[in-house]
């Protein structure tokens, strides 16, 4: 019985290095992932944008922004003179959190009474969010040590007040679920469309199917309806999912998010009919489903910031549908996003699904002659 098996195994291993194809998938792929995996993901933050809004013109207040500018985990992008400048700059992601101190700062320090810094964080992205307030919390601790040691006072004087936007308890499922959605219709649309073309070739029906009467264009578009329908029904399914049973907000526009998810699917239908139609057999299909798959995940920003990544690699990610998606199912979950609002991400969606759809037709042709 090992003898039998052994000699499949090296059966095995002639086929695939006797293929070209087969080389490519075994050795190509893996050294790409681990450059993306190696640069890419990564759960630290650095030079994370902060903006200043200081009423208080005492030397305490400078001695605190300096403990922030003297931190390489900080980078300043910009100085509020009033309250009004605080949203637009958390809406337009153009800083990650706003430092409010209070026009009573250092005289509440130099009269020994408690007083507060108030940090406002952009609580979209909660891992992100609860990391940055940990390093706030630490600069200001650092902070209050020092003025404590300073002044003979026998505890802190500071008081953190911290408030969350979009996300005000910072639950991650309220971050995470909304992803959710895009990865399993992803996948599922990937894998229904992926191995279409290459299962009827290793089972021996696709010249069967070449001679019926059906044109090219029409099996493609056979081929393609099942992957979309099914990836909407998946894709509603875990939407109905996370508001129901995740109690996770929907505040935006559930039109807004059936555009999204219609332009998302017609993309990823795209990328799934390129696959199958280089794919000689399930297998290979399969292997160019997930080769694809999970650099598109890391790539999107479902777990990691896309401004934690090398420069290089976030424009890579430019290409990558599932960036732009998720920026739509989590803007239309938590911020209450319209069609307006997130055309900017509807238009590059739009051009990446009309070129996928393009190349999947022409290499569908082409694999036929």
């Amino acid at each position: 019985m090992l003898a039998r098996i052994w000699a499949l195994v090296i059966k095995e291993f002639l086929a695939l290095l006797r293929d070209k194809k087969s080389r490519f998938v075994i050795i190509g792929p893996p050294l790409i992932q681990l450059l993306v995996f190696g640069y890419a993901a990564t759960f630290d933050l650095n030079h994370i944008p902060y903006a200043v809004f200081n009423q208080d013109s005492g030397f305490a207040s400078r001695q605190l922004l300096a403990e922030f500018q003297g931190s390489s985990a900080f980078q300043q992008v910009a100085t509020i003179e009033n309250a009004g400048q605080i949203a637009p700059l958390i809406n337009q992601e153009k800083a990650l959190l706003v430092l409010q101190i209070g026009p009573d700062f250092t005289s509440d320090l130099l009269l020994h009474r408690p007083t507060r810094v108030q940090v406002i964080v952009d609580g979209r992205n909660s891992n992100t969010a609860t990391l940055a307030l940990n390093y706030v919390n630490s600069v200001l601790l650092r902070f209050d040590l020092r003025w404590a040691n300073a002044q003979h006072w026998g505890h802190p004087p500071a008081q953190l007040l911290m408030r969350s936007w979009f996300n005000p308890n910072l639950l991650s499922r309220w971050f995470i679920v909304p992803g959710i959605v895009a990865l399993l219709v992803l996948v599922v649309t990937l894998l229904v469309t992926g191995l279409s073309v290459a299962r009827e070739r290793e089972q021996g029906t696709f010249d069967q199917l070449l001679v019926t009467p059906l044109r090219p264009l029409e099996i493609l578009v056979g081929k393609a309806l099942p992957g979309l329908v099914i990836g909407a029904v998946e894709g509603l399914f875990i939407v109905l999912v996370a508001i129901f049973w995740f109690q996770v907000p929907f505040v935006g526009s559930m039109l807004a998010l059936v555009a999204g998810l219609s332009l998302f699917l017609l993309a990823a239908v795209g990328i799934g009919l390129m696959i199958s139609s280089l794919a000689v057999t399930q297998q290979q299909g399969l292997l160019g489903v997930f080769i694809f798959l999970v650099p598109a995940i890391i790539l999107s920003g479902f777990a990691t910031p896309i401004a934690n990544m090398p420069v290089a690699v976030q424009y890579l990610t430019y290409l990558n549908p599932m960036r732009y998606f998720l920026i739509i199912v989590r803007g239309v979950f938590l911020e209450g996003d319209n069609m307006v609002m997130l055309w900017p991400q509807y238009w590059p969606l739009a051009i990446i699904a009309l070129g996928s759809m393009a190349a999947s037709s022409w290499l569908f042709r082409h694999r036929m002659q």
